[in-house]
């Protein structure tokens, strides 16, 4: 078969609608291999530039959402290769791993009708598990088990034989098993509910410890690495009634409850965002405050780094 290659022109305008259509589900599945939003939006910016400069070059043997997740896939391989020989981490990551960010909800709630693949963003719970993977594992197993790639597909894109991407593939599954929830439905974005929107407006609202305790499991924990967990209703309930000048916002983020805070220092003129707060809820109470702390989890959701009172 021969492929009519496109005038400069074309091609230019070519590239720039199929990065369009498919900017957002390539996001997400940036967001899968990096951890976090910001990386993931150095890794896009990236994605579009090698793509530029290879877009002479682009056949149309793939599609061009192919194209362009081959292209954000090596470069995340390329930038991560001093990291294929680390030691795996030991412990649960969301407690001493600060790398992994929330997705907010409303990077994905945009244009819908015409993004459906980019609903397909996953719980934290599997973010964190995939952090346990080593990089070439990480790229196998969120092409082949989130994304649908064949072991051939993924053969090609990561330059391997088919039995060495399966063999990727089998490896990443073993340790996946022992990180994330072992149903594989439990991986995708929940679905918020109304009752979870409720239970987040009183988290925000609450300030004394009669008002907070009452929404607590008596497990809950707080995650916010660098710092150790706070675990256990009596604990969590005192480290949130500290008398501190916050100002909060509801959000989502991977399709559970999420607080976006700033707060104001004593002597301080502005309110700095300082962390979001993603919950996990169960049987109407908090079991899990997943605390990602950086004005750059806060600006991931398009909000300012200062508020000004």
């Amino acid at each position: 078969m021969t492929v009519r290659r496109k005038a400069p022109s074309e091609q230019d305008a070519w590239l720039q609608d199929a990065y369009d259509v498919h900017r957002r589900d390539l996001h997400a599945h940036c967001y899968r291999l990096a951890g976090n939003v910001a990386d993931a939006n150095d890794l896009m910016q990236e994605t579009f530039l090698r793509a530029w400069r290879a877009r002479d070059r682009f056949q149309g043997r793939a599609s061009a959402r192919t194209w362009l997740y081959r292209i954000a896939t090596n470069l995340f391989l390329d930038g991560r290769k001093a990291a294929e020989r680390r030691t795996l981490p030991v412990g649960h990551i969301l407690e001493w791993s600060t790398p992994i960010g929330p997705y907010p909800d409303e990077l994905l709630t945009e244009d819908i009708e015409s993004d459906l693949g980019a609903q397909e963003i996953v719980e934290l719970a599997l973010i964190a598990a995939l952090m346990y993977l080593p990089p070439r594992q990480r790229a196998a197993f969120v092409l082949r088990d989130v994304n649908g790639w064949t072991p051939a597909e993924i053969a090609d894109a990561l330059g391997v034989a088919v039995s060495a991407a399966n063999s990727l593939i089998q490896r990443a599954r073993g340790t996946i098993r022992r990180h994330a929830p072992a149903d594989p439905q439990d991986w995708r974005r929940p679905t918020l509910t109304a009752e979870d929107r409720a239970i987040l407006r009183r988290y925000a609202e609450a300030t004394d410890p009669e008002s907070i305790r009452i929404l607590l499991a008596d497990d809950v924990r707080i995650t916010m690495p660098p710092e150790p967990a706070v675990v256990g209703i009596d604990a969590v309930t005192e480290f949130l009634a500290r008398p501190l000048d916050w100002r909060t916002f509801p959000s989502s983020a991977n399709g559970r409850p999420a607080l976006v805070n700033y707060l104001r220092r004593p002597g301080s003129p502005y309110y700095d965002g300082l962390v979001v707060d993603v919950l996990r809820i169960v049987d109407r109470r908090i079991v899990e405050i997943n605390a990602f702390v950086g004005a750059h989890h806060v600006t991931a959701f398009r909000m300012p780094a200062t508020l000004v009172p």
